[in-house]
C-alpha cells in the first residue's frame, strides 16, 4: 500500500435515497479511517434521465451520515448535461486521485460513466475500479446491453460481491481476460483486468439504540409477538407479494404474528396532480413501451393491495414511506427476522443491514443467497416462487428460532475496514 493515497468514491452522495448512496457513503467513511488517505465523494446531481418520474433526493432525514469524518463531498455530475461528464473527469484528476471507485448499479448510467472512465484512462494514471452491485440489473430492457457495452468495459479493475456476478461479467465480455483475486492483489499484466472478490460489508451507518423501548413501540402500534420485517423500496424483484401471500397462510393459523412492511413504493413518490409529473409519466411510459417488455414494467406493481384482499389487515403493519435515517433502527430492533423472498437477487444492502442488528434472514434460493445464508444457521431458505415453502420457512423460524450469536459469527469478518483495506492493496 502506498504511504499516502487520494481516493475518489464516485456515486450518489449522502443526500440521495437508497442503498447505493448508503453504500458509497459507508465506503468513503471506511477509507477515511485508514491512515494516510484523503477521501472525496464525487456525486451526481441528477443520476437519471429527467423524464423518470421519481423523487431520488432524501428530504426526510435530519442526521448527517458523514459527521465525524474528513470526507469531502462534491455534487457535480448531471446525467442530462454531457458537459458535466467531462467536468467530472477533470475534477477527479485535479484532486490528485490515485484510485477512483465507481458505483455501478444500473445500466442506463453507462453513457456518462463510460465517458468518464474513458477520459480518465486516456489522460491520467488513476486506477479506475468499478464496484459491481450487478452487471445487468434485474429488470433488463432492450437497451440495457447497449449501455453496458459502452459503460464499464474499460475499467482497470472490478469488485464483485458474489461469484455469480463474476460469471455474468465474463459472459458479457467473453473476449476480455479477467483475473479473480480474493486478497486485492492486482494482476500486473496490462492485458488482464483484475476482479476483486469481496463481500457486501455490514452497514454501520445505522446502530441499535439502547434507550429505545421496544415493547412500548410494539404495544403502541399493535405489533404482536413474532415480527417478520420487509424493509426498503418496494420493487417487483423483491417479491413483497410472495412475502404477503405466504405470511397470510401463517396469519390464518396463528394470532401472534405480524408482518411489518417499511418502505416507499418505488414508482409512487411524486405528486400526480402536478403537470410536470403527468408529463414525466407520459414520456417515461412511452420510453418503457419502446424499450421494456410489458412483463418487466413494474409501475403498476401494487402488492400492498393484497393485504386487504387476503383479509390480514390485523396482522400487517404498513409504513409506506421513505424511512428517515434516524428512524431505521426502530423497525429492525422490534423485529425477529428479515424476509427477503426475492424473485432475483444480488448482494443486498438490506441483508447487510440485517446483520448489523443481528437478525436472521428468511430468503428464497435465488442469486447469491445460498452463498451467504447458511440454511438453519443464520437464516432459512425457501424454494423459489413456492408460496408453501415460504410459509413453511416462516413457521419453522417460530418453531426452531435461530440464535442471534449465529448471525454475529457469520458477520464478524464482513467489516468495512477489511473491505477498504483490500481495495487499497497494490
Amino acid at each position: 500500500m502506498s504511504t499516502s493515497q487520494t481516493i475518489v468514491c464516485f456515486g450518489p452522495g449522502p443526500k440521495f435515497k437508497g442503498g447505493i448512496s448508503n453504500y458509497n457513503t459507508s465506503l468513503a467513511k471506511a477509507l477515511d479511517k485508514i491512515p494516510d488517505t484523503k477521501v472525496h465523494i464525487v456525486s451526481w446531481t441528477q443520476q437519471y434521465p429527467a423524464i423518470i418520474p421519481r423523487e431520488f433526493v432524501d428530504k426526510s432525514s435530519k442526521s448527517d451520515l458523514l459527521e465525524g469524518s474528513n470526507v469531502e463531498v462534491t455534487y457535480i455530475t448531471n446525467y442530462n448535461n454531457p458537459l458535466s461528464w467531462l467536468k467530472t473527469a477533470k475534477y477527479i484528476k485535479s484532486l490528485g486521485a490515485n484510485k477512483v471507485v465507481i458505483q455501478w448499479s444500473i445500466a442506463i448510467q453507462g453513457l456518462p460513466v463510460g465517458r468518464i472512465i474513458n477520459w480518465l484512462r486516456r489522460h491520467t494514471e488513476i486506477e479506475v475500479i468499478v464496484d459491481l452491485h450487478f452487471v445487468l440489473q434485474k429488470e433488463k430492457s432492450n437497451i440495457d446491453r447497449f449501455f453496458l457495452s459502452i459503460g464499464i468495459g474499460n475499467a482497470h479493475s472490478y469488485i464483485v460481491h458474489s461469484l455469480k456476478t463474476f460469471e455474468e461479467l465474463k459472459a458479457f465480455y467473453p473476449k476480455k481476460k479477467f483475473d479473480l483475486t480474493y486478497d486485492g492483489k492486482r494482476n500486473q499484466d496490462k492485458a488482464v483486468q483484475s476482479v476483486l472478490k469481496l463481500y457486501h460489508p455490514i452497514y454501520d451507518l445505522f446502530q441499535p439504540d439502547s434507550n429505545f423501548d421496544i415493547e412500548k413501540f410494539k404495544s403502541d402500534n399493535g405489533i404482536k409477538k413474532y415480527v417478520f420485517l420487509f424493509f426498503g423500496f418496494i420493487r417487483k424483484y423483491k417479491g413483497l407479494h410472495q412475502a404477503i401471500e405466504s405470511f397470510a397462510k401463517l396469519a390464518n393459523e396463528r394470532d401472534d404474528v405480524t408482518l411489518l412492511i417499511c418502505g416507499e413504493s418505488f414508482w409512487h413518490t411524486l405528486d400526480n396532480t402536478k403537470w410536470q409529473t403527468r408529463l414525466k409519466n407520459m414520456l417515461f411510459g412511452l420510453a418503457k413501451k419502446i424499450f421494456v417488455s410489458k412483463a418487466d414494467d413494474e409501475r403498476n406493481y401494487r402488492p400492498l393491495e393484497l393485504v386487504e384482499q387476503l383479509g390480514i389487515q390485523d396482522s400487517v403493519r404498513i409504513y409506506n414511506e421513505f424511512v428517515p435515517n434516524e428512524d431505521v433502527h426502530k423497525y429492525f430492533q422490534i423485529s425477529d427476522c428479515v424476509v427477503l423472498y426475492y424473485l432475483t437477487a444480488t448482494p443486498s444492502g438490506i441483508e447487510s443491514l440485517s446483520y448489523n442488528f443481528h437478525l436472521p434472514i428468511l430468503a428464497t434460493k435465488v442469486g447469491h443467497f445460498p452463498e451467504t445464508i447458511k440454511d438453519g444457521y443464520n437464516g432459512y431458505l425457501a424454494e423459489d416462487r413456492d408460496i408453501n415453502s415460504m410459509y413453511e420457512v416462516m413457521q419453522k423460524f417460530i418453531d426452531k428460532p435461530l440464535p442471534k450469536s449465529n448471525v454475529v459469527e457469520v458477520a464478524k469478518d464482513l467489516s468495512w475496514v477489511n473491505y477498504a483495506t483490500t481495495i487499497l492493496f497494490e
